[in-house]
């Protein structure tokens, strides 16, 4: 098959859907496989290294796709991308439809099948090229909204951990999945005071195991708008798999914040578990609302381009290879996959979104 790797567009998107090493291992499968010149260059990745491996590069997105039959990217199709893409493609990238009807309206008009990353399970019903993103995104909730609580960026003032003779940060977090979990862990460790949001028992019991810092509870509405009023830093991490999410947090609860708070919504992608959220970019990443500071990029992994890369390249690949077998929408997890096949809607409950 003949596999194309474009550039990534999306503002300030540094990611590339495969490595050298990973993309070599599709040439080694018999695969011819293109990639867009530059396409790796903010994750390290130069053209001779993709040329070393096997890889044909390709000057132009108009090239890239016009040789090519299976696109692999990393994030959905922006608007100059659109015009780009034909019927005979198969698309397999994170596409998060149910926030973007938009776009959805416009694959089903191409005529295209899309496969998204974020909607094939494995057999533990869990979401394999999802979650070494939200690993990150977790991770980064912290990292950015302790970096936000900072007066300069105009946040409360508060170092998260504490110290000596000052109180410790509260932390909390919506959704104890993947991206909740290590935004827990990582704030545990910065020593801040964490509650952790989440209805599976086993899960809250993993997040208490991460110190004496950690609570978890039930996501009943009171418990969450009293805890929510009262935090330094508010990350919402909640995910129904091809849906949009639901609002955990309403405005009301919003303005009972403190000034200079901080929200890190990374569900943002699936439209955001916080009313006041919006989709942001890394080019004006926050805003303010009623006096509470809101980071809304949807494409946070982005940031840290060489280790997401290398962390999504090594999830890709068992996935592309057998995409590129005859009858693979007969297996159950990559059938899951599709949102959009020649032109329909297919994927359950999306069609309510149109």
């Amino acid at each position: 098959m003949r596999i194309g790797i474009p550039q990534e567009i999306k503002v300030k998107e540094g990611r590339v859907a495969l490595n050298p090493a990973a993309a070599g291992e599709l040439v080694n499968h018999g695969h011819e496989v293109f990639i867009q010149s530059g396409a790796g260059q903010y994750c390290g990745y130069s053209d001779q290294d993709y040329m070393n491996v096997g890889l044909s590069v390709l000057p132009d997105a108009k090239a890239l796709y016009g040789e090519t039959t299976l696109i692999v990217k990393v994030k959905e199709p922006q608007p100059d991308e659109i015009g780009l893409l034909r019927a005979d493609h198969l698309l397999f990238s994170y596409l998060h439809l149910a926030a973007a009807p938009e776009l959805m309206k416009q694959l089903v008009n191409i005529g295209l099948t899309a496969v998204a990353f974020e909607t094939i399970p494995d057999a533990h019903k869990q979401l394999p090229l999802l979650a070494p993103m939200s690993d990150i995104a977790g991770r980064l909730s912290v990292q950015i909204g302790s970096n936000l609580l900072f007066h300069y960026a105009g946040g409360r003032g508060v170092l998260l951990g504490g110290l000596p003779a000052a109180e410790r940060g509260r932390v909390v977090i919506l959704g104890g999945g993947a991206a909740g979990g290590n935004a827990a862990a990582m704030a545990a460790a910065m020593g801040a005071e964490v509650v952790v949001f989440e209805r599976k028992r086993e899960r809250l019991a993993d997040l208490r195991s991460l110190g004496p810092n950690v609570t978890g509870l039930y996501p009943f509405a009171d418990s969450i708008r009293e805890h929510v009023s009262a935090a330094d830093l508010l990350v919402g991490a909640v995910l129904i798999t091809g849906q949009r999410a639901p609002h955990l947090v309403d405005a009301d609860t919003v303005r009972q914040m403190q000034t200079g708070s901080v929200i890190v919504d990374i569900s943002v992608d699936q439209g955001g578990c916080i009313e006041t959220t919006r989709p942001t970019n890394y080019e004006q990443p926050t805003f303010v609302w009623e006096g509470v500071l809101h980071f809304g990029v949807t494409n946070m992994p982005g940031a840290v381009p060489r280790s997401a890369t290398q962390a999504l390249s090594a999830a890709l690949v068992p996935y592309i290879l057998r995409l590129t077998e005859p009858g693979w929408e007969q297996a159950a997890d990559l059938a899951a996959g599709i949102n959009v096949s020649k032109g329909q809607v297919v994927y359950p409950g999306l069609e309510a979104y149109l």
